[in-house]
């Protein structure tokens, strides 16, 4: 399956960006991450290039992955739950997904930013200036009308220019990203 394997090789870094973004820990992104892709393969047949670009279709997946992760999160409590079925991370692994985490600490700053605005400017800010969709791929994953993304980016940036610090408001740009614990 060279399509997916091809897929699969353009889209990993964006997807565990948006991972590392959420969570600083190695062992949730790298499940998050292989949790996306593992639905991407069963579900590539479906994939309708026609319908949007590939990155959007992987990182609208990995939206629905990261819903179902708080959903579940929030219901299971314990700890020792939250362990069970996990395979340890070598560590080289979680050297590497320490470093992916690092590098997204502005990113998830912004995204603790962006708790301030309504969920629907939040998901087009997310989309368009953390995971770098163009507005027209972020109007296909959220289902939304091109120009109604447009208007919802306008305001979104617009509040968190507002509510912004000083020092957080120069640094909000499509490549820098925020931080999130799950």
């Amino acid at each position: 399956m060279p399509e997916f394997e091809a897929l699969y090789r353009a889209n990993v870094a964006v997807v565990t960006a948006y991972f590392a973004r959420r969570s600083a820990d190695p062992q949730t992104v790298a499940d998050l991450t292989s949790d996306s892709f593992v639905q991407a393969i069963t579900s590539f047949a479906t994939f309708d290039p026609r319908k949007g670009t590939p990155r959007a279709w992987v990182l609208g997946i990995a939206r629905r992955i990261y819903a179902a992760h708080c959903q579940a999160h929030s219901r299971q409590r314990s700890k020792v739950e939250r362990l069970a079925g996990r395979r340890e991370l070598a560590p080289d692994e979680v050297g590497e997904l320490i470093d992916r985490i690092d590098a997204e600490r502005a990113g998830r700053a912004l995204v603790t930013g962006l708790t301030t605005l309504p969920a629907a400017d939040r998901a087009v800010v997310e989309l368009v200036d953390l995971a770098g969709l163009q507005p027209k791929e972020a109007a296909q994953v959220l289902g939304v009308a091109p120009g109604t993304l447009r208007m919802r980016l306008m305001r979104g940036r617009a509040r968190l220019r507002k509510a912004a610090s000083p020092d957080l408001a120069h640094d909000i740009s499509p490549t820098s990203e925020p931080e999130v614990t799950t």
